[in-house]
C-alpha cells in the first residue's frame, strides 16, 4: 500500500539509513497529487509498495545530498537537480525530463473575475492585502514567478507586499483559506484546489521553461527503478497529464 510521510518524520524514523528504504520517492510538493495517483496505479499493477515524501524542491535536494534514503527524486526545478548531479547524489545518466508546468495567478474562489496583467489591475486586486508566492530566492515556483513578474513589469507592485511561503503548496493553501487576496502558483496546483480561481495565466515567454526533472539515486532498489520507468511510459505520462502537467507525446 502506498504511504506518504512528512519529510521530517521520515528522516527521524528512518534515520537516513537503510537500503531497505531505497524505494522511497521524494518529490517536490507541487507533484504530490500526480505522483501519489501514479503510485496507486503502479502498485495496483505490480503489487509493489511505495513510500512518498513531499516538500519544497530546495529542501528535498538538500536532504538527498545529505544522505536521505531516497530511491527516486523528482524536483520542480532543473537547477536543484543539477546541484544533486554535482554532489554525485543521483545516479549518473538517470536524469530525465519528466514533465513541465505553467504559472497562474489565483484568488480565493469567490473573487474569480479575470485579472489583466497590468500594474494598475494588480494593485487594485491586492488592495491592502499581501501577495502569496513561494519564497522567491530559493524555491523554484518563487524564482520562476519573480522572473515572470519582472519581465511583465509587475514585480514592483508586489515586491513590498509579499507573503513568501516555504513552498508553492503552502502559498496555495493560504490563498484557498482567503488569508491573501492574490497569489502565484503552478497551474497544476490551481487545478487540484477548488477553493481558488485562476484569474490570469502567465505567458511562458516571461520566464525560463519550468522543467520537472527526475532521477534515481545510487541506492535505488528494484521497486524504485520500476516506478522510475513506469513514470516514463504512456500510462505514467497520462497520469501526469491528467493533473495538468505538460508531457511529451500526449
Amino acid at each position: 500500500m502506498l504511504r506518504a510521510v512528512g519529510l521530517s518524520v521520515m528522516l527521524t524514523v528512518l534515520g537516513w539509513i537503510g537500503p531497505a528504504h531505497a524505494g522511497l520517492v521524494m518529490g517536490a510538493a507541487s507533484l504530490t497529487d500526480a505522483l501519489q495517483s501514479a503510485g496507486e496505479a503502479f502498485e495496483k499493477e505490480t503489487g509493489s509498495t511505495l513510500t512518498f515524501s513531499f516538500a519544497g524542491s530546495a529542501v528535498i535536494a538538500r536532504q538527498v545530498a545529505q544522505g536521505a534514503p531516497a530511491g527516486v527524486v523528482a524536483l520542480a526545478d532543473a537547477a536543484w537537480m543539477d546541484y544533486l548531479v554535482r554532489q554525485s547524489a543521483v545516479e549518473e545518466g538517470t536524469v530525465v525530463l519528466l514533465a513541465s508546468n505553467e504559472l497562474v495567478l489565483v484568488t480565493p474562489a469567490g473573487d474569480a473575475a479575470p485579472l489583466a496583467l497590468t500594474p494598475e489591475a494588480i494593485a487594485a486586486r491586492l488592495g491592502a492585502g499581501r501577495f502569496a508566492i513561494a519564497e522567491p530566492e530559493t524555491i523554484p515556483a518563487g524564482r520562476y514567478g519573480k522572473q515572470a513578474l519582472e519581465t511583465l513589469g509587475l514585480w514592483s507592485k508586489v515586491s513590498a507586499r509579499l507573503a513568501p511561503m516555504e513552498h508553492v503548496r503552502v502559498a496555495l493553501a493560504s490563498i484557498a483559506r482567503g488569508e491573501v487576496p492574490l497569489g502565484l502558483v503552478y497551474a497544476t496546483d490551481a487545478q487540484v484546489e477548488p477553493r481558488v480561481a485562476v484569474v490570469a495565466r502567465i505567458p511562458a515567454t516571461a520566464h525560463k521553461p519550468i522543467e520537472i526533472p527526475m532521477a534515481l539515486t545510487p541506492q535505488a532498489d528494484e521497486t524504485a527503478r520500476a516506478f522510475y520507468a513506469y513514470l516514463q511510459t504512456p500510462a505514467g505520462q497520462a497520469v501526469l497529464a491528467r493533473y495538468g502537467f505538460k508531457v511529451s507525446g500526449l
